[in-house]
């Protein structure tokens, strides 16, 4: 019987898995935005507010990795997850198509400013591999997706696990919030980039939502789930790793 949690686990991340993987499409157009979409200005603009983050990103990475390497593993784990994840594409009800992101279970073990890194190389490699985005915008989706997304999650994990005191329940909101915030950031991106004639950037911005936030709440409920059901794995495979994360990383806490 002793097993019998870790493979129920393992079967419920199967199912998630095989439910995502199920609805995404042969072709399709994912939520990065595409290369060359963004004006000039814009590109530079996002670019110029995402590259302080990266150089802080990095400095935490190695923070991290010189004072304890043995989490070297778990943050090839959260790159991964992240870039699975990410990697798909489910066909939104707006006609349109979305993808998880993965970002939140790194923002938890690890805080937001190193997703900052691993989360823009995943969408560098899904730009030059999967066409998915481009390099061009990658100043601008890796600001939503591996700035804003994480910063959110950290922020609801540590609130939530200050006030519920159930890391379980706080892991869950912050890989939802995580992947929501992306796709609001987005959506505020184009609508500062392609303002409405009527109705402005809010005419836009509201058109915009539409196609990417409000269609993603569904989608950030599963991500969630999926999430907490990997760090239900974690617990039951890698709790020397995870001791030593809680005792390394501000308020990563391992227990119910």
């Amino acid at each position: 019987m002793p097993s019998s949690k870790p493979a129920a686990t393992l079967l419920l991340v199967l199912g998630l898995t095989v439910y995502l993987l199920a609805g995404s499409p042969q072709s399709a157009y994912a939520m990065h935005i595409m290369e060359g979409f963004l004006p000039l200005g814009w590109t530079l603009f996002w670019w110029a507010a995402f590259i302080p983050f990266f150089v802080l990103g990095l400095r935490s990475l190695q923070r991290i990795t010189r004072e304890a390497p043995e989490l070297k593993l778990l943050l090839g784990l959260a790159g991964a997850f992240t870039f699975v994840l990410s990697a798909l594409k489910i066909p939104s009800v707006t006609g349109s198509s979305s993808h998880p992101t993965g970002t939140g279970l790194g923002a938890v073990m690890f805080g937001p400013l190193p997703m900052s890194v691993l989360g823009s190389i995943v969408l560098l490699f899904q730009a030059l591999l999967l066409a998915h985005g481009g390099l061009t915008t990658l100043g601008a989706n890796a600001f939503s997706m591996a700035v804003a997304g994480p910063m959110a999650g950290y922020a609801v994990y540590r609130s939530l696990s200050r006030v519920s005191g159930r890391p379980k329940l706080s892991i869950f909101a912050a890989a939802a919030a995580a992947d929501l915030t992306t796709y609001i950031v987005t959506s505020v991106q184009l609508a500062l980039a392609f303002p409405a004639e009527s109705g402005g950037v809010l005419g836009s911005l509201a058109k915009f939502g539409g196609v990417f936030a409000v269609t993603q709440v569904p989608l950030a409920v599963t991500e969630g789930l999926l999430t907490v059901l990997i760090w239900n794995w974690l617990q039951a495979h890698s709790p020397s790793e995870l001791s030593l994360l809680q005792s390394r990383m501000k308020g990563v806490r391992t227990h119910d």
